[in-house]
């Protein structure tokens, strides 16, 4: 794998994370004793970066936090993917000119 689909990659699995919390906060939202959950996401020193969930304790409702971060999430998810269709291309098209 090489280090731009390493990292379209890891961008892709933070884009999944944020969403599946912010999911789950939507969702959640009138569950008593219900605690946010929150993702941070962190750079790696060979490129990429990993997200984590945390819990933010009950600190009450944020629908329209929660949709951005979906939307935002969404966003990220598309780019990512069009980076690695890119990354394909361009391996495509290196592996005609020397075929």
């Amino acid at each position: 794998m090489t280090a731009l689909t390493a990292i379209a990659s890891s961008g892709l699995q933070a884009a999944q994370v944020r969403s599946g919390a912010a999911a789950h906060n939507i969702a959640n939202l009138q569950t008593p004793q219900f605690q946010r959950q929150s993702v941070a996401q962190e750079a790696r020193n060979s490129g990429g970066v990993t997200a984590s969930v945390g819990s933010t304790g009950p600190t009450g409702p944020r629908l329209e936090q929660d949709v951005v971060a979906q939307m935002s999430a969404t966003y990220s998810f598309k780019a990512n993917l069009q980076t690695l269709r890119t990354a394909d291309q361009m391996l495509g098209t290196l592996l005609d000119v020397h075929a």
